[in-house]
C-alpha cells in the first residue's frame, strides 16, 4: 500500500534524493514546507504537492487532511532542515501520528537523544536517522571482511581518513557556518564518515584534537579495532595539487592499512536504498544515531591539544597551526 509523505526542508541541497526516495520506492509526496520558495524541483516529482512557506500553515494543513480522512493522512515525515531544527521536526512528525525519516545529524547534542527517546514511547511512532553509508555495498563489504577477520594480538587497523569539500564564502553567512546552529565543520560533514567507521570498527577508545578552525578539524581516534588519523575540511587550499590541477572540488581518501579503500561510487541511489530498508521493516534509529552524536559532540567541544606523533594527520601541517599547544 502507497504511503503518504510529508517533507520539511524541500528548497535544501538534499532535499531531491528524498523526493527520489519517496517516489522510487511507490509512495507519494503530498506536502512540503521551507521558508524559501525556491522549489520548483517539487515539478520533477510531482504537481500535486501542498507547499507551504509558513510552518504554522503547513501544521494546519496536515491536520486538516488526516481529520477530513484517514487515508490521507501522513504516514511519514521527511526531515531535510537545518540541523538544530531537526529535533523539534521530529516531534512535530510523532505527534501528528507519523514517523519520522531525519537526515544526519539527528540532532546536535547527546542528551536531544534521550528526549526524543521518551517522545517515541509517549507516542508509540518511531524515529529513524538516515545513515546511507551503512548501505554501501563497499562498505558493508569491507565490515563483513573485518568481522570475520578479527584482528590478533591487539593490532589495530590504520586508517588514515581525509575529506574535503570546497565551500565558498557563503557557507559562513549561512547557518552552516554558526556551530551554535550546524554542529561545525565536525558534524556537519564529518558524522556519516564517524558513524561508518564505529559501524565497521566498534567504539571510541580515546578521542584526540589537533586542529580546530572554523572552516576545518583534524584529529586522532582510537577505535576497538582501528586507529583513526582524520582531516575534514572546507577549504579549497587543502585539496592535493592533482585535485586542483584536474579543476576538482572535492576530495574523498580512506587509507585502511596503506592501501586505498575506494568507496568513491554507489552514493547516487543510497538514500532510496534507505527508504526501502525502513519501509520493509529495517531502518536505523536513535541508538543507531546516538554513538557518533556523542562523538562529534565531545570533538566540537574537545580543546585542540598538542601534535602527537605518528597520531596526527599527514595534511595537518598543510593545513595551518594547531590552535593550542
Amino acid at each position: 500500500m502507497s504511503k503518504n509523505f510529508g517533507l520539511i526542508g524541500a528548497g535544501g541541497y538534499i532535499a531531491p534524493r528524498h523526493m527520489r526516495a519517496i517516489r522510487d520506492t511507490g509512495n507519494k509526496l503530498v506536502a512540503a514546507l521551507d521558508p524559501s520558495d525556491s522549489v520548483g524541483v517539487l515539478d520533477s516529482y510531482s504537481y500535486d504537492v501542498a507547499f507551504f512557506t509558513e510552518f504554522e500553515r503547513f501544521d494546519r494543513h496536515v491536520d486538516k487532511i488526516r481529520r477530513m480522512n484517514g487515508e490521507n493522512k501522513l504516514h511519514y515525515v521527511s526531515i531535510c532542515s537545518p540541523n538544530y531544527l531537526h529535533d523539534s521536526h521530529i516531534r512535530f512528525a510523532l505527534r501528528i501520528g507519523a514517523d519520522a525519516i531525519c537526515e544526519k545529524p539527528l540532532v546536535l547534542n547527546p542528551w536531544n537523544v534521550d528526549a526524543l527517546a521518551e517522545i517515541e514511547r509517549e507516542t508509540g511512532r518511531k524515529i529513524y536517522n538516515v545513515l546511507q553509508l551503512r548501505l554501501h555495498p563497499a562498505i558493508q563489504q569491507l565490515k563483513k571482511v573485518i568481522n570475520e577477520q578479527p584482528s590478533a594480538d591487539g593490532h589495530k587497523h590504520e586508517i588514515d581518513l581525509t575529506y574535503i569539500t570546497s565551500r565558498g564564502k557563503w557557507y559562513s553567512v549561512s547557518w552552516k557556518g554558526d556551530d551554535s546552529k550546524s554542529g561545525g565543520v565536525v558534524t556537519n560533514v564529518g558524522i556519516h564518515f564517524f558513524d561508518m567507521l564505529m559501524w565497521i570498527f566498534g567504539s571510541v577508545q580515546h578521542h584526540e584534537v589537533h586542529l580546530a578552525e572554523p572552516n576545518k578539524m583534524s584529529g586522532f581516534l582510537e577505535l576497538e579495532n582501528a586507529k583513526v588519523r582524520w582531516f575534514l575540511s572546507l577549504d579549497s587550499e587543502d585539496l592535493p595539487d592533482d585535485v586542483k590541477s584536474a579543476k576538482k572540488t572535492t576530495y574523498r581518501s580512506l587509507q585502511l592499512d596503506g592501501e586505498e579503500f575506494e568507496f568513491s561510487e554507489g552514493f547516487t541511489d543510497l538514500h532510496t536504498e534507505v527508504y526501502r530498508d525502513i519501509l520493509s521493516g529495517g531502518g536505523f534509529g536513535l541508538e543507531d544515531a546516538r554513538p557518533s552524536i556523542n562523538l562529534v559532540y565531545e570533538l566540537r567541544n574537545a580543546k585542540a591539544t598538542k601534535v602527537n606523533g605518528d597520531h596526527s594527520h599527514p595534511f595537518i601541517s598543510k593545513a595551518g597551526k594547531v590552535l593550542c599547544l
